[in-house]
């Protein structure tokens, strides 16, 4: 017998929040009243329950939505597919439109017209460095083949240190979600294209170029929400699959809140 695919529920944070609206929600997913405040607080979508049926997911989502609150439903592959991710390396400005390539050289075209949502975030990559040591050792046997004289011997040790690096990103998200996003890292960019404004620090640049980027697209919401500790309630195996989730929840409650299809 296959194995049933679980489908979550997700909502968007409301604008207001009142021992009303926590009441009523608690009772719609079957959980306390503290766990509920925690489930509607904070600045980005929270998944608020686990279905083993798409009805009963879409059930809990209209119950959702009947009293005001943004919700989605999400079926668990689809919300740990990996997105589609243009990876840039430089920009070009043009009058009201921006040019994106890759290290590759190929190029992606966004119009004014053509981005939804800019979304800000960080991230923490682990690097492991291999590090090596010396230090002296007491040989034993050494020592004992020599009469007593105390014998020393040069030892060293590999070991693997683990660091972790902060780094700053921009998702340029497409009207339909069937569109790559266009994604920039703030250590990945080539900068040069800024010109005067090129600055030592890869922060300063990076900020320049997301100002640069809300003012070619007035018209997309930019969210920032992901700057701060990711929270996702879907189990992961790791900080980067978070990341997507959470982006990918942030995307599709705002398509939502527009009234558009969160479906592929």
């Amino acid at each position: 017998m296959a194995e049933q695919e679980i489908v979550h529920v997700a909502i968007a944070p409301p604008d207001t929040l009142d021992a009303d609206l926590v009441g009523k929600v608690a009772t719609i997913v079957n959980k306390g009243i503290y766990d509920t405040r925690l489930l509607l607080t904070g600045g980005f979508p929270k998944i608020v329950a686990h279905c083993q049926s798409l009805q009963a997911a879409e059930s809990i989502t209209q119950s959702l939505r009947d009293v005001g609150l943004v919700a989605i439903v999400c079926r668990d592959t689809e919300l740990r597919k990996r997105s589609q991710i243009f990876s840039a390396h430089t920009l070009e400005f043009g009058t009201g439109e921006v040019l994106f390539r890759d290290k590759n050289g190929q190029v992606v075209r966004k119009r004014a017209s053509d981005v939804f949502l800019i979304l800000r975030g960080r991230r923490q990559t682990q690097i492991e460095t291999e590090v090596t040591t010396t230090k002296m050792k007491f040989s034993l046997g050494a020592t004992a083949l020599m009469g007593g004289i105390p014998i020393w011997r040069r030892v060293r040790d590999k070991n693997r240190d683990v660091s972790f690096e902060t780094e700053f990103f921009a998702r340029l998200y497409d009207w339909k979600p069937t569109e790559p996003c266009v994604e920039i890292l703030q250590h990945a960019i080539n900068y040069s294209f800024v010109g005067e404004q090129m600055a030592v620090s890869s922060l300063t640049n990076f900020n320049t170029v997301v100002e640069k980027l809300k003012g070619v697209f007035p018209q997309a919401a930019f969210d920032n929400s992901l700057e701060k500790t990711l929270q996702t309630a879907v189990p992961s195996t790791s900080v980067q699959e978070k990341l997507e989730i959470d982006c990918k929840l942030i995307y599709l409650c705002r398509l939502a809140a527009h009234g558009l299809s969160t479906f592929k």
